[in-house]
């Protein structure tokens, strides 16, 4: 598993697009510091784009890799090789490049603005941190999508619609619940639909990290009461390792039983 770990990881950041994508945010850096010339605005700005782009770009990376990696995946196949080991490395090195870009393209220009002499430290680190959780997640997700899908067309286009959903039309249908049952007490429904949306639960621990969590309205007092307290980080967490373990057993359950 360590050597295909080891190959993919190396074979994708070779890869134009793991420039494309590390410049992009190196640039992103340093337009954003430039503009706002505020450490603890840019890491606000930084929020809503890391929510949103990052799972864009894992599923689509993940699929588009998924797919073009088929050859390979049916040339180790033919190789006394565990099923587990060679997905599961493939998974890690996609997975690991796109992190390790993310680090390094907001790393660099925080760090060279001052960011390890400042207060906003931990608020840029618990960024980084939530961007490799929805990295790891739809990247499984992605997976999962190809492998269950042999028509790349259906799996670009299911990898596109899930990330829309859930970035996009979750929260619209969310919102339609609460306006029409808010006669209703609905302090559960909203904790529970938080937690199965990961975008909107890594939303929602940066808010509460940052102290403005009053910007989600109604839903702020709810969500401080629980997710800011230790016991609801810590659970949030839970959460999220389980939407990154969840979608991996999936991946190699449906690998070892597919038949290429």
């Amino acid at each position: 598993m360590l050597k295909i770990l080891k190959y993919s990881f190396k074979d994708l950041i070779r890869s134009r697009w793991s420039y494309v994508y590390f410049l992009f945010y190196l640039l992103l850096g340093f337009v954003l510091l430039f503009l706002n010339n505020d450490l603890s605005k840019a890491v606000i700005t930084l929020m809503n784009i890391i929510v949103v782009l990052v799972p864009l770009i894992a599923t689509i990376f993940g699929i588009m890799y998924y797919y073009n990696s088929r050859e390979f995946i049916e040339l180790l196949l033919a190789q006394p090789l565990k099923r587990s080991s060679i997905f599961l490395g493939l998974y890690l090195g996609v997975a690991g490049s796109l992190t390790l870009s993310l680090v390094l393209g907001l790393g660099l220009p925080f760090a060279l603005y001052g960011l390890f002499k400042s207060g906003d430290i931990l608020n840029f680190s618990l960024l980084i941190v939530i961007g490799a959780f929805l990295t790891f997640i739809f990247n499984g997700l992605a997976f999962n999508i190809g492998i269950a899908n042999e028509n790349r067309i259906k799996g670009f286009g299911y990898a596109v619609l899930l990330w829309l959903f859930l970035a996009v039309i979750y929260d619209g249908l969310f919102l339609l619940a609460l306006i029409v049952f808010e006669e209703y007490p609905l302090d559960t429904f909203s904790l529970a639909a938080t937690v199965f949306n990961p975008i909107d639960l890594s939303r929602i621990l940066i808010l509460l990290e940052l102290d403005i969590s009053a910007l989600l309205g109604y839903t702020g007092a709810i969500f401080k009461a629980f997710f800011g307290t230790r016991i609801g980080i810590i659970s949030a967490t839970i959460m999220l390792l389980i939407w990154t373990l969840v979608p991996l057993w999936s991946f190699i359950r449906r690998a070892n039983k597919k038949d290429f």
